[in-house]
């Protein structure tokens, strides 16, 4: 299998976002990733999930939610990794670039932790007609508000049975959500699903539901407009 990888440098306002984009070929769709709290496109929790989402067809963009500069004021300050309306305009404004990206599948979709995911299912909200499909891991729901009932993208949540407190937010949130749902606890999983086993466990579940629910690859279906911006 082919993949193609782009280093991205993508405008969102005045600011500069890093990413990197893996395409293999004939990709079904492109799932987005929005990291949790304190974490960056080089999370190694995510980059295992989205080792699995290629190995299934699919491409995936990790980027920065933050600046270098917001990164390094968080780290001391953690003022910007709970402001969830932020992160969520970033999510959508990226969304929104990379659907004008060339050679891009039609389908796209969020995969979210912790509060990454609040953000992602506040952007689908803002996207109905662009993401195809949402999934949470460990994440915090919760903080999407009334967000959730205007989610239409189908959104699975994914939990570990030893994280009970986000256990109980997730499923409130669950009642929430109006559109195609569901909700899968990891058995003998903490909240970074760093026991045997898990995190694969959470890949195999998000693999599943983003093939399931990325309409097949048709011809044409590619964005053929290259957006402003740099990549190399």
């Amino acid at each position: 299998m082919t993949i193609a990888v782009t280093e991205l440098e993508i405008p969102v306002g005045g600011d500069v976002l890093h990413g990197n984009l893996d395409i293999p070929n004939d990709a079904a769709g492109v799932v987005i990733f929005a990291h949790g709290s304190g974490s960056s496109r080089l999370s190694p929790r995510n980059a295992r999930v989205a080792r699995e989402l290629r190995e299934h067809g699919l491409g995936t963009l990790l980027f920065d939610l933050l600046t270098e500069t917001e990164d390094v004021d968080d780290a001391y300050s953690r003022r910007w990794r709970f402001d969830i309306p932020l992160l969520a305009e970033r999510l959508v404004a990226v969304t929104r670039w990379l659907t004008a990206y060339r050679g891009i599948p039609a389908a796209l979709g969020y995969f979210g932790a912790s509060t990454g995911a609040a953000a992602a299912l506040v952007a689908a909200a803002q996207c109905p007609g662009i993401i195809a499909a949402a999934v949470s891991r460990g994440g915090r729901p919760d903080l999407a508000g009334e967000s959730l009932g205007r989610v239409r993208a189908p959104t699975l949540l994914v939990v570990g049975a030893r994280d009970p407190v986000v256990l109980e937010l997730n499923e409130r949130a669950l009642e929430a959500l109006r559109c195609e749902k569901q909700l899968i606890v990891v058995p003998n999983a903490t909240h970074l699903f760093e026991e045997p086993g898990t995190l694969d466990a959470v890949a195999q579940h998000a693999a599943q539901w983003f093939v399931a629910h990325f309409p097949q690859r048709a011809a044409g279906s590619t964005r053929t407009t290259p957006p402003t911006g740099r990549h190399s």
